[in-house]
């Protein structure tokens, strides 16, 4: 695996190919639109996806947690898809998964999916924060709207970036989107979707490809 460390408002981030980031100096790892329990959304709509992704998003978590020797691991919004992912499977499997990692601080930035949903259940024992969540230098948002006197680190676009494959097709790519205030994650969640990234001059823009970030020219 390939991962990128920038400076960010004099903060090192590390970019983790597994569309993720990590903050070494408060162990803190960064996970933006999650969307757990979207499969089951899609299942309950009538749309056929595969079972067991609320399980591999969560040990995924888990890899990159010890892995990373992380402490915290904050949520930049939409942690769960919406109501129908509090049904008992998709709760079960998170608690589980909680009951793994008992003193790992879970923080989760509301998003907008977070308003339909709900907070997770108390017993999971996250702090759950409006946006955004001030963190040395660093706003920490969903939403990606400019915060005065910070670098903000959002998610909610699940930014993309188109580039030519060797047979000359296009390929999207879940990216990395760091403008002169804002930076965007890529969606960590299966089934997210993606937009294709607006990149403005001097922005600077790392695709996520073959276990690995690699910074594109802009």
């Amino acid at each position: 695996a390939i991962m990128v460390t920038i400076e960010v408002a004099g903060r090192a981030i590390r970019l983790l190919p597994q569309k993720a980031a990590f903050l070494p100096d408060t162990h803190t790892l960064l996970i933006a639109d999650a969307h757990i329990g979207k499969a089951t959304s899609f299942r309950a709509l009538g749309v056929p996806v595969p079972r067991g992704t609320t399980s591999e998003t969560l040990s995924l978590i888990g890899e990159l947690v010890a892995r990373h020797d992380a402490r915290r691991v904050v949520f930049l919004g939409d942690f769960l898809h919406s109501a129908r992912s509090h049904v008992a499977a998709t709760l079960d499997a998170v608690s589980r998964w909680r009951a793994l990692h008992p003193t790992l601080e879970l923080v989760l930035v509301r998003g907008n999916h977070d308003d339909r949903a709900g907070d997770p259940p108390a017993s999971l024992g996250f702090t759950v924060v409006d946006e955004p969540l001030m963190d040395g230098g660093l706003a920490m948002c969903h939403h990606p709207e400019a915060v005065a006197g910070a670098y903000v680190l959002a998610g909610h676009l699940h930014p993309c970036v188109s580039v030519h494959g060797r047979a000359r097709e296009r390929l999207r790519l879940p990216c990395f989107h760091f403008g002169a205030q804002v930076g965007v994650l890529p969606a960590f969640g299966s089934f997210t979707g993606m937009h294709p990234a607006r990149v403005a001059p001097g922005d600077r823009v790392f695709a996520v490809a073959d276990d690995a970030v690699r910074e594109l020219p802009t």
